[in-house]
């Protein structure tokens, strides 16, 4: 499955290298006390770029995707590009930590439901197979996944939603993990800084950006689409202007329009 964590602000990374330097700590976090609302107005009024995924429902497994830049806080938004097609998870996608009082309406997220999150969340991290000398297209801090890198899904592990070597650390506490180099879908990617640390137990971990199995398919709670057009992403996304991805159903992203100030 594929699910992470949330932030509304900055994240903590730890890098411990090997004798080659090679990754093997990986941590994406928030040093912030837990949080029962997110106060998405500041979040948009900070930022400069977003990517926008919309799905007709709560239960559709697909959607659109469009980017949306801006000179300047203060500036309005502009699309740069037009929308794609995009897929989300198994059972579609659900309010996230954090959005439970947004509305009445709609399902909440939790560990294993298949569902990918409904928010506003952070992009600030690349991941993939490439070393990080073939990599220097990305502005964002990239991180080559190595084959004992895993993605806690364990919710009673100290490491939950910690994306993480294992043979880093002094005990391996959990028992359910991605293999992430297993993963062929996890070739390139972006963490989503979704239910950050300290996460809440059982509301989701891992969730990324990724390449899809096709427009038919579905993930276990990220959102995937097209592999050219998640590299042009890549390439595209600025830490300067904190990126952020909105993912709403498209009855909410009309509603909430106006008063997050979304494009």
């Amino acid at each position: 499955m594929i699910e992470a964590r949330l932030s509304n602000s900055r994240y903590r990374m730890k890098h411990r290298n090997s004798l080659k330097a090679a990754l093997t700590v990986f941590i994406v976090g928030v040093g912030c006390q837990r949080q029962t609302r997110i106060s998405p107005r500041p979040l948009i009024d900070r930022s400069e770029q977003l990517v926008v995924v919309t799905t007709p429902s709560w239960s559709s497994t697909t959607g659109s995707m469009q980017r949306f830049e801006r000179a300047r806080p203060t500036s309005e938004w502009r699309a740069i590009d037009q929308p794609l097609p995009i897929v989300v998870g198994r059972t579609g996608i659900a309010w996230g930590v954090g959005f439970d009082e947004v509305s009445s309406e709609g399902p909440h997220k939790h560990e294993g439901d298949g569902k990918s999150p409904a928010g506003i969340f952070p992009l600030d991290t690349v991941f993939g197979f490439a070393p990080p000398d073939s990599t220097q297209a990305a502005r964002l801090p990239y991180v080559q996944l190595m084959s004992t890198t895993d993605c806690v899904d364990d919710t009673t592990s100290s490491h939950y939603n910690t994306v993480i070597d294992r043979s880093s650390v002094p005990r391996v506490d959990w028992t359910s993990a991605e293999h992430m180099r297993q993963v062929g879908q996890y070739e390139v990617g972006v963490i989503v800084g979704y239910n950050a640390m300290p996460p809440a137990k059982g509301r989701g971990s891992c969730i990324f950006l990724h390449i899809w199995a096709g427009p038919q398919s579905h993930t276990a709670g990220c959102t995937a689409f097209d592999e050219a057009k998640l590299r042009e992403l890549i390439k595209w996304l600025d830490p300067k202007k904190r990126p952020l991805l909105v993912q709403l159903t498209a009855y909410d992203y009309r509603n909430l329009r106006t008063r997050w100030k979304l494009p």
